[in-house]
């Protein structure tokens, strides 16, 4: 057995004790409120049923966004992982004030499974993830994981799907039901964009490339009535995300095109003869998100995030189709 193996093994008997009384441990985050008497809950995901015996007082929140859906439902997790590298808190600045007591920042694609049961979970958010069963088979031996629900590409669980099981392995229910309507009536008032295409991409490591059907950044503009470009949806190949040569520029071409650097700003974009030459972009049709909340906003995927990009970037896209 790999000494790394040991650890873990040494780690998840640790936190077993401790939730039989057998050792100490750190301090509580305390039960999510009101919510005893909706425990057990059961939950269907990717990887099966989950079961949560009682209310958890130890959440760690490991999915892109887990930790804000936590939060907007109030509860507090002890660890999270900062997928958009916010630092700090690992949140926007959405969720900002919402943590009484910063989290343990733990890692997104090089997770150390020793840090996460040192904080002795009792439960494991991993709502949004690359899917992997490993991962999933080594996280649920040191507590109860809610995984992915079934049937959808890696990282690409919906917010609404997302909100759902969360609120549900935290025995909030309703309130999850509550930020859902919130949110659809934020679309609903928002949304005037029927019979538009929009394609939704980004600029990393200096090259191009689109979002596609299943990724949420789509699903957003979705929820606004806008329709999809069928020449950059056959290109997808169960991921949520597809590289677009220079060559290939043209595939941008839409009613309206958005775009975001990663990594860097907009300088680039807007400097860009061939990107500048596409219909869209002649038209007045191109927009860069170059304040880079919004386009975090845009890409976090929960409810506070998805709220703000509505508030933020639904009138800079409404301008844009006026020109």
């Amino acid at each position: 057995m790999k000494r790394a193996a040991i650890g873990l093994l040494a780690l998840v008997l640790t936190a077993s004790l401790a939730a039989c009384g057998g050792t100490s441990t750190p301090e509580s985050a305390g039960p999510p409120s009101g919510a005893g008497s909706a425990f057990p809950v059961t939950v269907d995901t990717a990887f099966g049923q989950v079961t949560v015996e009682k209310a958890p007082t130890r959440v760690v929140a490991l999915g892109w966004s887990d930790a804000e859906t936590a939060l907007a439902l109030g509860v507090q997790p002890i660890g999270a992982s900062d997928w958009l590298a916010f630092g700090g808190e690992g949140v926007g600045p959405w969720a900002k004030g919402l943590y009484e007591k910063a989290p343990t920042i733990l890692g997104t694609q090089e997770l150390s499974f020793e840090a996460v049961a040192a904080l002795q979970p009792d439960l494991i958010l991993n709502t949004r993830s690359n899917l992997d069963q490993k991962t999933n088979e080594t996280l649920s031996k040191i507590a109860p994981t809610i995984a992915a629900p079934k049937d959808v590409i890696p990282y690409g669980t919906t917010w609404r799907q997302q909100t759902e099981l969360v609120s549900k392995a935290l025995g909030k229910p309703d309130k999850g039901k509550e930020l859902i309507a919130n949110v659809e009536k934020e679309f609903k008032d928002a949304a005037a964009f029927g019979g538009k295409t929009a394609v939704v991409g980004a600029f990393f490591g200096g090259k191009y490339g689109a979002y596609v059907p299943g990724d949420g950044r789509v699903d957003f503009m979705k929820e606004l009535g806008f329709g999809t470009k069928k020449d950059v949806d056959s290109l997808a190949k169960g991921s949520f995300y597809v590289d677009i040569s220079t060559e290939q520029l043209g595939l941008l071409d839409a009613d309206l095109t958005v775009l975001f650097p990663i990594g860097s700003d907009a300088g680039a974009l807007k400097a860009d003869p061939v990107l500048n030459g596409i219909p869209s972009a002649k038209a007045g049709h191109l927009v860069i998100l170059e304040d880079k909340a919004l386009s975090d906003a845009f890409s976090s995927g929960s409810t506070l995030g998805v709220s703000y990009a509505i508030k933020n970037a639904v009138p800079l896209f409404t301008a844009a189709l006026r020109k």
